[in-house]
């Protein structure tokens, strides 16, 4: 199948990520034993065979999207055939959610509180980035049947779906409801490893500011993961970083930054991350 490009009145070329992704798959998920990093180099060349005016670097800024929606499908899959409470869900940047917007209007307003009170006490600001994904316990929250059936075809439909299932949680999120957080990459550099240590250390202080002003006794803890196509000794080494705000008190134990990074290649190795993500 044919990839879907636009060309602008001056000739360049701009890459319909959707389209594009549900075209070169035929609207299918991938077969199992496919490697989703081959898979991308696969699009790469089909994409620049017929559109020889495509840049690497445009194929590049598509394939982070391709990656989190071939994990977003599996573990949307996933939940289903196993029959569990927690859900994996994509989330947008953070120019369109505050990833605080999520929990009841009780939890955001500490969080919007302590953005306040940084601000105003020390003229600087809490900035945070947003991860790819957020896993949520929904054993008290009532979904919608789309929740309930599984995706069989990749559609532009299905993946707006996959987008924007987020939109279902806003608001409705307890404390205990949201257990932790997924950031990937298709590939680590040294920046890529020091902003998911950045990202897992804040995320983590926000909830253990969370659990401090709503005076939870003993809270489950929040998870933060990361994953990629594929992962060097290095990458884990790198990831090994202590979660700033745990070391801070002599009374807790220090944690982890990053819990866990996974390797995920194919449908198979998404099966065998999500049986730790999706496990108490």
């Amino acid at each position: 199948m044919p990839a879907v490009i636009e060309y602008s009145e001056d000739g360049k070329p701009k890459i319909k990520r959707v389209e594009t992704f549900c075209s070169l798959l035929n609207n299918l998920l991938p077969l199992d034993g496919v490697l989703y990093k081959d898979l991308l180099d696969s699009f790469d060349k089909l994409i620049m065979d017929e559109h020889p005016k495509v840049t690497k670097g445009a194929l590049s800024n598509c394939h982070g999207d391709w990656y989190e929606w071939l994990l977003a499908v599996n573990a949307w899959n996933y939940r289903i055939l196993n029959d569990r409470n927690f859900i994996l869900l994509l989330l947008p940047n953070v120019s369109s959610l505050d990833v605080g917007e999520l929990y009841n209007d009780g939890l955001n307003g500490y969080l919007q509180d302590l953005r306040k009170k940084v601000k105003d006490s020390a003229d600087v600001q809490l900035i945070t980035s947003n991860p790819d994904f957020v896993i949520i316990d929904t054993s008290n929250i009532n979904l919608d049947d789309c929740f309930n059936k599984s995706i069989s075809e990749l559609t532009p439909e299905t993946i707006r779906l996959l987008e924007k299932s987020y939109e279902h949680f806003i608001g409705k999120c307890s404390f205990e409801n949201i257990v932790g957080y997924l950031s990937v990459k298709t590939s680590f550099r040294p920046d890529r490893r020091l902003q998911l240590s950045h990202e897992g250390s804040l995320m983590k202080a926000t909830y253990a500011h969370l659990q401090t002003r709503d005076w939870v006794i003993n809270p489950v803890g929040l998870k933060y993961y990361g994953a990629a196509t594929m992962i060097s000794d290095a990458d884990r080494r790198g990831l090994r970083t202590v979660a700033t705000h745990s070391i801070i008190n002599v009374q807790s134990t220090p944690q982890a930054a990053v819990d866990e990074i996974f390797a995920i290649n194919s449908n198979a190795l998404c099966n065998s991350a999500f049986s730790t993500i999706f496990s108490k």
